[in-house]
């Protein structure tokens, strides 16, 4: 017969990591689990009632907010702009730093402090250099004698001043996860093309862009997770506005939930939200599949 101690000292390797995992198994479906509940009910914090069932008619009264449309709109112009150009200019990077030349060693290293840098601190320091009448850019412009912006203070071009907020910060992360990518790659392609007489372009067209586009896939995915979800650079300049002209959904939900205590509105746009991450994770992840076959 064996006894209750034999048990424990057979198991010794599924016991003591048990409480840890628990812990971050509850940390992380509580949450989920109780957004998703609130997001079925009308809860209003200053509606003086208490919180009721309402089902789908939650998500059908927020369908019907034509803020939230444009939000949805603003959140995928916002993530799309950002990405196609971050991995554009990303990749470029990184096919210049994996060829040796001198100061490599310091462009690596500036490369990182957009990173490391604080996303508020990021947003005030652009603000200022938004700014249409103190700001450096409007300076630039009024010395070059072109037209000055008003860059966050109008609604054409808020938008498009936040995507280069967010390019300058998160290019030199997929620079970084492509070269990793680059210096993985076999060289015997590359001695074959050269003996063939294969030309600069041919080889980057032919062989090096097609064994790296897994790579940056990899690491639109990455970035478009934490694009769509984008919030403390787009609150610590614009708060949402001019209006509404920067309002994704992230900043929709903060303000139904903390401006307007509309509770299970707040949870509906978060639960949409998530949807929409999972949704275009996955779709880059498929064409991921087909370019790794």
């Amino acid at each position: 017969m064996v006894g209750k101690g034999g048990f424990i000292e057979r198991n010794l390797n599924y016991i003591f990591p048990l409480p840890a995992i628990l812990f971050v198994v509850l940390l992380m479906i509580f949450p989920i689990a109780y957004t998703l509940f609130v997001s079925f009910t009308d809860w209003s914090l200053t509606s003086g009632r208490p919180m009721r069932f309402a089902g789908f008619a939650a998500y059908l009264k927020i369908l019907k907010e034509p803020r939230f449309i444009a939000a949805v709109g603003r959140t995928f112009g916002f993530t799309c702009g950002a990405i196609v150009l971050e991995a554009i200019l990303g990749t470029i990077i990184a096919l210049i730093l994996n060829r040796d030349f001198t100061g490599k060693g310091l462009l690596k290293f500036i490369l990182l402090l957009p990173l490391v840098a604080t996303p508020v601190a990021i947003g005030i320091v652009w603000k200022l250099f938004y700014d249409p009448t103190i700001g450096f850019l409007n300076y630039i412009l009024m010395v070059a004698g072109l037209p000055q912006s008003g860059w966050v203070t109008e609604s054409a071009t808020v938008l498009p001043s936040l995507i280069i907020v967010d390019i300058w910060q998160w290019t030199p992360m997929i620079a970084l996860i492509v070269l990793a990518g680059l210096s993985g790659l076999s060289s015997e392609p590359y001695e074959s093309a050269r003996v063939d007489g294969a030309n600069g372009g041919q080889i980057f067209f032919r062989i090096t862009l097609p064994m790296i586009i897994p790579t940056i896939l990899t690491a639109v995915v990455l970035r478009a997770v934490d694009a769509l979800k984008t919030y403390d650079i787009i609150y610590a300049m614009t708060q949402g506005g001019p209006g509404y002209a920067s309002e994704t959904l992230n900043i929709m939900a903060y303000k139904f939930s903390f401006e307007y205590f509309n509770m299970g509105q707040a949870s509906s746009i978060l639960v949409f939200l998530f949807l929409l991450v999972l949704g275009f994770s996955m779709a880059v992840m498929q064409v991921r599949k087909h370019f790794e076959l």
